[in-house]
């Protein structure tokens, strides 16, 4: 599948002398959810908006569907749509004016039945008379999402796009993303909420400190970098694991009733479970169930960001 998207050896150090992008490097491909997760200031923002042509790069190139962002700015930026953090825009403006004002911005040809549309799915058409002023702050948001997709983009940035909204919007949004994708329409997302990334991304893209350190399929990172987890509910309560079971990673639970064996993905279903419950059989240590449960992104998520420097490294490596 073809990169609409790529970003190459971008670095950007402000005046002050902090440098938020460190040799930053990335493919997205056409019709993707990429899902850029990290802690505040790890550069997601900033990496946002040299793309979008809001803030200059020190270094390195950005080419947006052929066309480089420096060289070819008014082509590259028509190609993109941009939902910032921030509700940006004239609140003096009727909802309606204001969307078919940033198409008119972009060079686009009037199209009544698309604008409509795009309120409608939004719920906006009954308020497109109204003065953005006079909406609440989920209505407001969803007239951001209205105006980044005005213009049509096949690129679509979305910068903590839930972030304070009501469940209702959340799910309408999502709703329309899905749609955009099935139309060829790239998403690439930043959000606090790990079970979005969870649920829509294809691809996951770790940053911290300016660095992205991890870059892959959803699917294949829990597979590589989750852990799965055995819990035997026993039949007699343990004070301690038993000195010949401590070859595997025990724990005891819930008052010394269940132990709990932990095993990484990556390997698939372990040699190390046969071994265990037959040493428990011939140890006379009885269960009466058992059950497994995965790591969820966010665990992996938290793990990745406080990792030394050099373990993220080595998880890079791992995971190209």
């Amino acid at each position: 599948m073809p990169s609409t998207l790529s970003i190459s050896h971008l670095t950007k150090t402000y005046a002050s002398g902090l440098q938020a992008l460190k040799d930053v490097s990335l493919e997205v491909q056409r019709g993707e959810i990429f899902a850029l997760l990290g802690p505040n200031g790890a550069g997601k923002t900033t990496l946002i908006n040299i793309v979008c042509g809001i803030v200059r790069s020190t270094s390195g190139q950005v080419v947006a569907d052929g066309h480089d962002i420096a060289r070819e700015y008014r082509a590259a930026r028509t190609l993109i749509g941009l939902v910032p953090q921030e509700l940006t825009t004239d609140m003096f403006e009727s909802v309606g004016a204001t969307v078919r004002y940033s198409r008119e911005l972009f060079g686009r040809e009037p199209n009544a039945a698309y604008l409509e549309k795009l309120l409608r799915d939004l719920a906006l058409w009954d308020r497109r008379r109204d003065l953005i002023m006079t909406l609440s702050g989920g209505m407001k948001r969803r007239v951001m999402i209205a105006k980044a997709l005005s213009h049509e983009p096949q690129i679509l940035f979305l910068d903590e796009p839930t972030a304070g909204v009501d469940v209702e919007l959340r799910r309408d949004m999502w709703t329309l993303v899905r749609g955009l994708r099935e139309r060829g329409v790239t998403i690439i997302l930043t959000t606090h909420y790990i079970e979005e990334a969870e649920e829509m991304a294809d691809r996951i893209g770790v940053i911290r400190k300016g660095e992205l350190i991890l870059v892959e399929d959803k699917s294949t990172l829990m597979r590589k970098l989750g852990t799965r987890q055995l819990t035997l509910h026993l039949l007699e309560p343990m004070t301690e694991v038993p000195a010949t079971l401590r070859g595997w990673s025990l724990t005891l639970a819930a008052g010394g009733t269940e132990l709990q064996y932990h095993f990484n993905n990556s390997s698939g279903e372990p040699v190390g479970i046969p071994a265990l419950l037959r040493r428990m059989s011939e140890l006379g240590i009885g269960f009466k169930d058992l059950d497994t449960s995965q790591s969820s992104l966010e665990e992996i998520f938290v793990g990745l960001v406080n990792a030394r420097p050099h373990a993220a490294a080595v998880v890079t490596g791992a995971a190209s």
